[in-house]
Formats: structure tokens, C-alpha cells, sequence
């Protein structure tokens, strides 16, 4: 028997209302939860370490100076959302990405959202991640975030807010799917009793995508996923994604122009490669266009894809669209662009390339989190009530020396959840990823990443600042009690 209490009434518990009342969505699962003992918990939990270890399912950390692969810590107790909740959530992804997707496209070509003013044009013709390469280049159904990740946080109101958008090189969907295995291999009685949305079909998705983007005269187009190497911290999940979709897994030597075209190397001769699914970054994929000492890259890759010959997923120059500097502009996207108002909200935010919002910024650093707008992993960001006053000072000569770098905003009360810890069943905070595919239509899969902050009061879910992940429940239709 298992007594769980919210963590305090300042942050909503996904499993328990008001008054220890389990959530309707939960009431299956805490039935089950109660009948099972902590012994035989935490030995489920040991035979999922070690079915993962077995799997190779790892990452690494840069910076790490033993190099060690770790194992993302999973937790064998799920986030259940229900079918109310992910309509909510699916129309929000699908309409933001749809904008972001408009709104690249537009800074690319007639630039109507700067002619409109209402993002200023040196924030995005200044902004690192944009190409003026891609300027003018006309893309498959005008696609350039193919696969976008959209991180999102409940807070103590209920309410879903939209944390980040991810449109680079999004990861962790490999972490889904393996979940996803792994419960059903440990807990088949749980699906038994539970009518749980799939999501075992996105490999799929993800194929039917990529080749629905080819360029326009090819039929049957070749598809690989190009990878840095098996050095990147995001290696297991380009070989498994890869794997899963019955594709050819290449590194940037694998691959070579002529004659305008892409081709692979293969034991049979050279074969034309028609769509890039690429998981490293614009700097290294041509060192011809961009950084001339990169070894990762196809050098003469950029002539080919300026001239529609191979398609690249996601584009290159999608990264101006995921600056932080430029989150705070998705609403007004989907305003200018759909002639709609955001279904998901964003989070309050300071911008500190405005002298006001710097002020007030510095003025209340003990009580915000502030990010690199180039950010990423949770990386180089403060925290500022989980911060010592020193780390704060030293924060603060960091903004002042480029105020542009940086946006803040409140500290948020993530949602919690139920988490098996050393000490016994807990809450901890969670956020969640679901992952976005754009080819023929906008569609995602029922699901997505529940990334979990395992140190007690941590709001740092990233697994590259000790964060796990869990297996993430959509439920085909609502409890009610």
C-alpha cells in the first residue's frame, strides 16, 4: 500500500486532486499501484535498467571528461493524459508548428511579418540560425521544420503552457518508442486494463513524411539518416530511428556530389540519395557553404538542395525559429499567419535586448530562470531561487556583457507526478515532448516524451543535468468517475 501526497498546493499533481482524490485518469492505475508491493517495484525498476543497458540505450555528456555513456534513468510509473487533455494539446501542436512552418517560409521569401513590424527585422536578418543562404529557395509543400519538438509544462493552474519549441534537431523520440516496449514487457497487465493510445506507428509516420517532401520528379525516393558519428550524445537514437524506418544510416563520407545530384556509397555502386533526415547542425553540413574545416558535412551538398535536387530535413535555417529571442513572437505568428489565437499559451518573458525588461530582469534575478537564447540541454541557465548568491553575481556580469543573449522568465511550478525514487514513490517535477511531423499534413503521434526531474524540488528535467524520462499514456477515451 502505497500513500502518495502532492508535493504542496503551489503545483498541480497530474495523479492527485484536491483532498488526496485520485484524477479520474489515474483511478485505474492507483488501484494497481496499491495492490503492488515496494519490494517488487524496485525489482522491476533493477530489470529495466538492465534491459536498457543490454539495449545500448545511452547518451553522453559533453563535457564529461571520462567520456562515460549513461544510461537515461527511466521510471517505471507512467504520466497518464487524458483523451480531453491530448485534443487540446494535439490542436495547440499542430497549429503552432503550422505557423512556424509559415513564418520560416516568409523570412525566407516576401518577409510580410517584418514589412508588418511586427517582429523587428534585425531580430531575425542579425539572428545566428539565420541562412541567407536558404533565401529565395522554394521547399516541398514550403516545409522546413519537418520534425519539431514542442516542450510543454502544465503549471499550478491546470493550464498547458508552451515552454520551447525545438526545430533543428530535435531528439528523444527514440527514448518514446523504447519506452513505450518496456512497459508493456514489464506491466502487460497495466494495458490489459488500460485502453492506451499506440504509438509504436511513428517510425512510420516519420518514412511517409520524409518521402512525402522528395523532390517533386522522383517516385521512390531514397531516404537516409545522415549522423555525425557514433561520438554524438544523440548517437543510439540516429541508428535506432534509422533502423526502425528500413533506412540507410550514413555518415557525411558516406555520401558525395556529382553531376548535381546526392549519391551513397554502397557495395553495389553509387545510389541516388533523394531526402537527408540530417541530425547535425547547418555549420558542418557543407564545408563548402559554411564551415570550410568540418569533416561531418557533404561537401557541395547546399548547390544541390539550392537547386531542388535533394531535400534536407529538417531545412537548413530552421534554427532562427527556435532562438528563445523569438519564442516570445509564436503568438503573434499564429495571429498574422492562421488568423487564429493560440490554443497553447506561451510563458511570460523578458526579452534583454530591451533596456526595460533588462531592468527588471537584473533588478529580480533571486526569483527567475534565466537562458541563452542559443540554449540548449539545460546548459548555461540560471535558476535564480535555486542559485547562491554567488552564482547569481556571476550571472549577472554574463547578461551584462551581451543583454541580447539572454531572455528570463518566472520560475514555473511544473506539474508533478508520481516517481519511484530510492526512497519510495514520490513527486517529482515532469514536462513533455510530443513530436510534430509536417509532410503531407501536420499529424503526431498520441504521445510524446515525459522528461522527469529525479532530484527532489529540481525543475531541471534534461537528462544531461541528471533528468529521466517515462512512458507517457494517452488514454483513447476519458474516465469519469
Amino acid at each position: 500500500m502505497h500513500q502518495i501526497t502532492p508535493l504542496d498546493h503551489t503545483h498541480y499533481d497530474e495523479m492527485l486532486a484536491a483532498g488526496q482524490q485520485v484524477r479520474p485518469s489515474y483511478q485505474h492505475f492507483a488501484s494497481w499501484l496499491n495492490q503492488a508491493t515496494p519490494d517488487w517495484l524496485r525489482n522491476k525498476q533493477a530489470e529495466a535498467d538492465t534491459l536498457f543497458r543490454r539495449v545500448g540505450i545511452t547518451f553522453a555528456v559533453y563535457g564529461d571528461e571520462s567520456g562515460a555513456e549513461r544510461l537515461i534513468p527511466f521510471d517505471t510509473i507512467p504520466r497518464i493524459i487524458s483523451a480531453a487533455e491530448w485534443k487540446t494539446l494535439e490542436a495547440g501542436c499542430i497549429q503552432r508548428v503550422t505557423a512556424l512552418n509559415r513564418f520560416l517560409h516568409d523570412i525566407y521569401h516576401e518577409q510580410d511579418i517584418l514589412k508588418a513590424g511586427i517582429i523587428p527585422a534585425e531580430q531575425i536578418l542579425t539572428n545566428a540560425g539565420y541562412q541567407l543562404a536558404m533565401q529565395g529557395i522554394d521547399l516541398p509543400r514550403q516545409v522546413y521544420a519537418h520534425i519539431a519538438g514542442v516542450d510543454i509544462i502544465r503549471h499550478s493552474d491546470g493550464g498547458f503552457y508552451v515552454l520551447e519549441d525545438n526545430l533543428r534537431t530535435p531528439s528523444g523520440v527514440s527514448y518514446m518508442l523504447e519506452n513505450r516496449k518496456m512497459m508493456m514487457r514489464l506491466f502487460p497487465e497495466l494495458f490489459a486494463s488500460h485502453d492506451i493510445t499506440p504509438v509504436e506507428h511513428y517510425p512510420n509516420m516519420l518514412l511517409d513524411t520524409l518521402r512525402a517532401v522528395a523532390p517533386a520528379e522522383v517516385d521512390n525516393p531514397t531516404v537516409v539518416v545522415l549522423t555525425p558519428g557514433q561520438y554524438n550524445s544523440a548517437y543510439f537514437e540516429h541508428a535506432f530511428l534509422a533502423s526502425q524506418m528500413g533506412v540507410e544510416l550514413v555518415e557525411g563520407q558516406d555520401l558525395f556530389v556529382k553531376n548535381g545530384h546526392v549519391y551513397m556509397r554502397t557495395t553495389s555502386g553509387p545510389q541516388r540519395v533523394d531526402v537527408i533526415y540530417r541530425r547535425l547542425d547547418d555549420a558542418y553540413l557543407d564545408p563548402l557553404a559554411f564551415n570550410a574545416g568540418s569533416m561531418l558535412g557533404v561537401p557541395g551538398l547546399m548547390s544541390v538542395y539550392r537547386e531542388g535536387r535533394v531535400t534536407v530535413c529538417n531545412a537548413v535555417g530552421t534554427g532562427v525559429a527556435d532562438d528563445k529571442s523569438i519564442y516570445p513572437y509564436v503568438p503573434d505568428m499564429i495571429r498574422f499567419y492562421l488568423g487564429e489565437e493560440p490554443i497553447l499559451h506561451n510563458v511570460p518573458t523578458w526579452q534583454l535586448r530591451k533596456p526595460e525588461d533588462l531592468a527588471y530582469v537584473l533588478e529580480h534575478l533571486p526569483e527567475l530562470v534565466v537562458k541563452e537564447v542559443h540554449g540548449a540541454g539545460g546548459y548555461g541557465m540560471l535558476v535564480g531561487p535555486a542559485a547562491t548568491q554567488a552564482e547569481i553575481d556571476a550571472y549577472r556580469l554574463r547578461i551584462l556583457e551581451d543583454p541580447a543573449n539572454f531572455i528570463a522568465q518566472p520560475t514555473l511550478s511544473l506539474s508533478t507526478c508520481p516517481t519511484f525514487v530510492e526512497a519510495g514513490i514520490a513527486p517529482r517535477h515532469i514536462d513533455l515532448r510530443p513530436f510534430v511531423l509536417s509532410g503531407k499534413k501536420v499529424q503526431l503521434v498520441a504521445g510524446g516524451l515525459t522528461r522527469v526531474a529525479l532530484r527532489e524540488g529540481s525543475l531541471v528535467v534534461n537528462s544531461s543535468q541528471g533528468g529521466g524520462t517515462k512512458d507517457t499514456w494517452i488514454l483513447k477515451e476519458d474516465i469519469t468517475c
